[in-house]
């Protein structure tokens, strides 16, 4: 099998801006995802607001620079993350589309293989 990460893309400001029924609605929608993918999900995880970040680039002088975020001016920013493995990419994507992330209208989902260097 192959691990494959699953990126979930969003608008912060609309997922600021859901109710605590649509936030359920989402978090349900989740458990559901987990059930399907039947112990295949390695990690996952929710991200904190892009504030919270800093991101690392070289500077000037080619030294490691650090700065805090937002890091771009997108809307679209990773909200969160599952690591599963799959037989193939299709049935990955297959599960990926199960996400309410998916049906949102504001983001979307990036399904991605791991490189294996086993």
């Amino acid at each position: 099998m192959t691990e494959y990460l699953i990126l979930i893309h969003g608008d912060e400001s609309r997922w600021d801006a859901l109710s605590a029924d649509e936030r359920s609605a989402v978090d349900e929608a989740h458990r559901a995802f987990n059930e399907k993918a039947a112990g295949r999900v390695r990690a996952a995880g929710e991200l904190q607001a892009t504030s919270t970040g800093a991101a690392v680039r070289t500077g000037a002088d080619g030294e490691p620079r650090t700065t805090d975020g937002p890091f771009s001016e997108a809307k679209e920013v990773v909200g969160g993350f599952y690591v599963v493995e799959g037989d193939d990419r299709d049935e990955v994507v297959a599960l990926a589309a199960s996400l309410a992330e998916a049906r949102q209208g504001h983001g979307g989902i990036e399904v991605r293989p791991l490189v294996d260097r086993g």
